[in-house]
């Protein structure tokens, strides 16, 4: 019995040296005394019953000195994870502050944006510039300052970088002219950015290939090109794909400068003088072709010898010429002229539609003490052609009805009951758009001159046949937008008179009820030069 007890007593003594050597964080005699106390202890519990056996008394030798001193991870150093228990109530007081300044709230805003809490950092956000509309600013200036940053030599400014020659245009040409400036200071943002590729599916995956992202600028503006000459409204959704195709489609003048002098969607194919007489046929001798309607004095034509006069003061100057000369005065880029400079869109066609009520007449076998009220509703439909031509309808006729025979060859009478029969009432005529007038050879001042006539443009003249051939309609429309983003969809009326061939007499028609046209895409269209 004594052998055993000296036995496990030359245990535990063992035991209480190894931990302590292995604990560098507790005192000796504290772990020392602890472990005297718990050995008598022990040998007070095993005197008065039958000693245990030797393996059973190491176990519970061990769990006594385990509860007395904790095994220690010194591998983990001095650094301790997460808070203590008596940092609980500090913690508590500075996450219970609510912050009170702009510059606080988008701190706060920062960090629930990197946290992943994007519904409460667009609060505190939204709250921020409530506060001050230049807290970017301020934060930038705080956390960000100019003196972190190492000063960069500013680099010689080299205006034709692409070192391309005078009349070959500048593939390297960017513009930011004519954008608002918010806009305009974010697409700065987006100038140094550049394509990125698809997201991996899975961490381990490799990134899909991305071939667009390698392309240099000069041939991505040619792909470009050849995207807006085929369908420009797609050119420019294509700004929502990533930040750099943004910044080109915003910049890209080349592209633009294509659009706007091209004759697909561009000021190639307006006509700003008659281009065929009223009912479509080329101008001829007759001097039919000479007739240009006013309504404040009668139609005089040219003598052949005015015409000649008229034609010799002409410069040779196309369309496409004059159009260039409006940049960068009165527009400072293509792309402001094209979306800012009336025109008339091809790809569609003008539908204005006209309702109003006008109390009606009750039957005389009634009894009712009140009248009926008619509600009527009918329809105009304008369809511009390339050739100078145009097709007016009024027809009480829906769209649906309408649309898909608007074509030069159903404007006839012979239709019977087949479903073009409301083309029946169509009329072909002629159009122009008054702009700036060509300059002449001796003017001293040809971007002065061009400049005071600006002035006048914006307004579309259209003669149509009458319901007889002795009349003769003429409409004065003026070209507008409507709505945020799109920009020559409108047409308001200034004017619509009938002109009689034989008394050369004017008469106005009222237009009390009639509403403006607004322009309709026909996708099966396309852009008229099929």
């Amino acid at each position: 019995m004594n052998s055993t007890e000296a036995e496990l007593e030359s245990f535990r003594q063992k035991w209480r040296e190894e931990v302590t050597a292995r604990t560098k964080g507790k005192a000796p005699a504290a772990g020392s005394s602890r472990a005297e106390q718990a050995s008598s202890s022990k040998s007070q519990a095993t005197k008065g019953g039958v000693p245990e056996a030797h393996t059973h008394a190491r176990h519970r030798s061990v769990d006594d000195v385990d509860e007395v001193e904790p095994h220690a991870y010194h591998d983990l150093g001095e650094k301790q994870h997460g808070r203590r228990l008596d940092e609980t109530d500090g913690f508590a007081a500075s996450s219970s502050q609510e912050p009170r300044t702009a510059l606080e709230h988008y701190e706060k805003a920062v960090e629930k944006e990197s946290a992943g809490s994007l519904g409460d950092s667009l609060d505190l956000y939204r709250k921020a510039f409530r506060l001050d509309s230049n807290v970017h600013q301020a934060y930038k200036n705080k956390h960000f300052p100019a003196s972190s940053f190492p000063k960069m030599q500013p680099k010689p400014q080299d205006p034709n970088p692409s070192n391309a020659s005078a009349t070959v245009p500048n593939t390297a040409h960017h513009s930011l002219h004519g954008l608002p400036p918010t806009l305009q200071s974010m697409i700065e943002d987006f100038s140094s950015l550049s394509i990125q590729g698809e997201e991996p599916p899975t961490d381990l995956s490799p990134a899909p290939p991305c071939p667009i992202a390698s392309i240099p600028d000069e041939i991505l503006a040619d792909i470009l090109i050849y995207l807006a000459i085929k369908d420009v409204a797609s050119f420019v959704r294509l700004s929502q794909v990533c930040k750099r195709l943004a910044y080109l489609v915003h910049t890209e003048e080349r592209v633009w400068k294509r659009i706007a002098l091209g004759r697909e969607y561009g000021f190639e194919a307006m006509h700003y003088s008659w281009a065929c007489k009223v009912d479509g046929k080329p101008l001829g001798d007759d001097g039919e072709g000479g007739y240009i309607l006013d309504p404040t004095s009668s139609s005089i034509p040219l003598e052949e010898s005015e015409l000649a006069e008229v034609e010799e003061q002409l410069p040779p100057l196309d369309q496409s010429t004059l159009t260039s000369l409006l940049v960068p005065s009165p527009y400072p880029t293509f792309r402001t002229l094209f979306r800012q400079r009336p025109r008339i869109r091809f790809n569609g066609c003008y539908i204005s539609t006209v309702n109003y009520t006008r109390p009606g007449a009750s039957s005389p076998t009634s009894i009712s003490w009140n009248s009926p009220i008619h509600i009527v509703t009918y329809y105009r439909y304008l369809r511009f052609l390339r050739d100078g031509t145009v097709i007016s309808l009024l027809t009480v006729s829906e769209p649906a009805d309408v649309v898909p025979y608007l074509q030069k060859e159903n404007c006839h009478k012979n239709h019977g009951n087949l479903p073009t029969a409301p083309m029946k009432d169509a009329l072909l005529g002629r159009w122009r758009l008054s702009g700036p007038k060509i300059p002449s050879l001796q003017s001293p001042d040809l971007e002065m001159e061009m400049e005071m006539e600006m002035e006048n443009e914006g307004t579309l003249h259209i003669e149509t046949a009458g319901v007889t051939p002795k009349y003769m309609y003429k409409m004065l429309l003026g070209l507008g937008s409507a709505g945020k983003g799109t920009r020559n969809n409108k047409l308001s009326w200034q004017g619509y008179w009938s002109y009689n061939r034989l008394t050369d007499d004017w008469a106005e028609f009222g237009l009390k009820n009639d509403r403006g046209f607004y322009w309709s895409r026909v996708k099966s269209w396309g852009t008229g030069l099929e």
